[in-house]
Parts: structure tokens; sequence; C-alpha cells
């Protein structure tokens, strides 16, 4: 069964097959332990992005298939962790794009998101709107330090502290080095999933000036919950890095995240005033976004969009 992301937003993770067109459709060729080759056809038309594990060859049929039914391909490490390159279909949509972009290079705007992102780490907790992006930033540090402790006590190892030096990685402590194995695995996931809507990883609203800044943003929601206890549950470990990966791919089918990735994100590029009124419909609609490109259109600053392909000169044809 095939995760919904949305609507009509779907992800396939495969691996260890070779991935073909014939005269049916495209298939996944998997070899079977007698020498069999047994074939598994992907739905493609109903498929948005198809994750491409180790050992996974493609060919090019094959793939110019999935870009004419709009389904984009993402290169991923196992499990769908680390997400290593995409390819984005033309026909793919770049309405959660110019959102991102909108709210991004406008400062009121931009402010919003970030203060959003912040109270979505805290839940439930009653915050003050009056509240500024800085308070919210000594409120996460304090959160952060206070889950450390309560992780640190339940799992009897004193006090920890986090330390990422990629200069000096053999030298950490079973905790740290899992925590930074198992964070690169999330942000492996969160990558797949922003290439899949289209999105730039670059374009972050609280960390800034690097090509993975978005990533860093969202995967932030969910490191409470899914890397520091798998970090903190290995601190005995002798292979902390490898057992973190491992076990992060393994609970990775549990967790769902690729489909709370998609909601969320759309979540947080939706503009406040427009969450806050019409219908339920109109909400579906706007968070199921999933419109092919049929026509390129022109851009405007006081008419808006205006058809492509019209000679717009004085008595043009």
């Amino acid at each position: 069964m095939l995760p919904r992301v949305a609507d009509s937003l779907s992800f396939l993770y495969l691996d260890m097959v070779r991935v073909v067109q014939d005269d049916t459709g495209v298939c996944a060729q998997i070899k079977t332990d007698g020498g069999r080759t047994d074939l598994v056809y992907l739905p493609t038309a109903a498929l948005s992005c198809l994750l491409l594990g180790p050992g996974v060859s493609i060919t090019t049929r094959a793939l110019s298939t999935l870009a004419r039914h709009g389904t984009s391909v993402v290169c991923v490490g196992a499990g769908g962790i680390r997400a290593y390159a995409g390819i984005l279909p033309d026909s793919l949509t770049t309405r959660w794009l110019e959102q991102q972009v909108t709210t991004w290079a406008d400062p009121a705007k931009r402010l919003d998101v970030a203060i959003h992102m912040y109270r979505m780490r805290f839940q439930d907790a009653d915050i003050p709107h009056t509240v500024t992006l800085e308070q919210l930033r000594g409120m996460e540090g304090q959160r952060m330090k206070a889950f450390y402790k309560i992780l640190a006590q339940q799992h009897g190892i004193g006090r920890f502290r986090r330390n990422y030096r990629p200069d000096q990685w053999d030298s950490q402590d079973p905790v740290n080095l899992a925590l930074s194995a198992a964070n690169t695995c999330l942000y492996g996931v969160v990558h797949a999933a922003l290439l899949a809507l289209g999105l730039s990883p670059a374009l972050g609203y609280v960390h800034t000036g690097t090509q993975h800044a978005f990533v860093y943003d969202i995967a932030d929601l969910y490191k409470a919950e899914t890397t520091l206890p798998l970090a903190f549950a290995l601190h005995s470990s002798d292979n902390a890095e490898q057992e973190a990966r491992r076990r992060f791919r393994e609970d990775l089918r549990l967790l769902r995240l690729l489909p709370r990735i998609v909601s969320d994100v759309q979540s947080l590029l939706t503009p406040r005033h427009n969450a806050a009124v019409g219908t339920d419909d109109d909400k579906d609609e706007e968070r199921s976004e999933r419109q092919d490109v049929r026509m390129v259109h022109l851009w405007d600053p006081h008419a808006g969009v205006l058809p492509a392909g019209v000679n717009y000169a004085a008595g043009g044809n």
C-alpha cells in the first residue's frame, strides 16, 4: 500500500531492483532467491514521487514515462534516508515554490512562518501572541536543555552536552555520534519530501546561508520525538553511528514521517489569514494541490497572470 501524503500525492520507495519500460508500462524487475525475475508494475499515473534507493538501476525509457506522468524521481539512501539528487518533471506545479518565495522574501511573512515553526515545537504550550522571535529562541533553548536532562536521567548517563565536532568525529561520545548520524538521516527524509513538492531546500525561515536551510528548519520540528530519544537509547553502543542509521530506518516505517512533513510544510506555507477563513472544501483543495502545468503563463505586475503564446504587439497575431 502506498502511503497517501495528500489527496493525490504519494511516495514509493524502491531498492535492489531494475526499473524498465516494457510494452505494458514501467515495472521493477525483482530477482528472487530461486533465480526467477518477477515484474512489479508501478502505478506511474497515480504516483507523485519515486524514491530510488541503493542498488536501483533505471532506463531512459522508464524515466521518460515517469516524466510524462509528472512523477518526481529522487535518489536517496537506504530506506528513503539521505537525498542525493532529484529529477523534477517540468509539469510539476510551482504553486508551493511560489508560496515559499513569497513568504520568504517578505520580512513580515517570513517572521510569521518562523514564529509558527517554533510554536509547532511547543505543541499545546500556552504561548502569548505577543512573544517575539528572540524570546521563542530562548524558550526553545530552555526546552531542549530540559529535554536533554530528562533523557539523560532516564538512561542514567549523567550530564549531557551536545557537541558536534566533524573534525573530531571518532572522539565523540556515543550519544553525540548517534545523534549526528540520526540527524543526517532525518535531513535526507526531509530533503526528499521538499524536492517532491518542488520546493527550494535553500530558502529557510529560521536557518539561512546554506543550500539546506529549509531542510534544517523542517527537520527541527521532529527531532524531539525521533532522533533524540533514539540517540540516548544508544548511549552504551559500541557502534552508535551505524546503529543509529539502522534503527532510524526501521523506525521510519512506523513513524510515517513523509506524510507528516508534507502536511506540515503545506500548513506553514499557507497564509494564516487564508487558513482561518473559507470552507473545509477550500482548505482541502489548497492542501492537496497537485495540479500539473498544462500551459505556461506570463507575469504582469498589474494584470496578474496572462496567457502565453499570444502576440501582445499592437495589431499582432
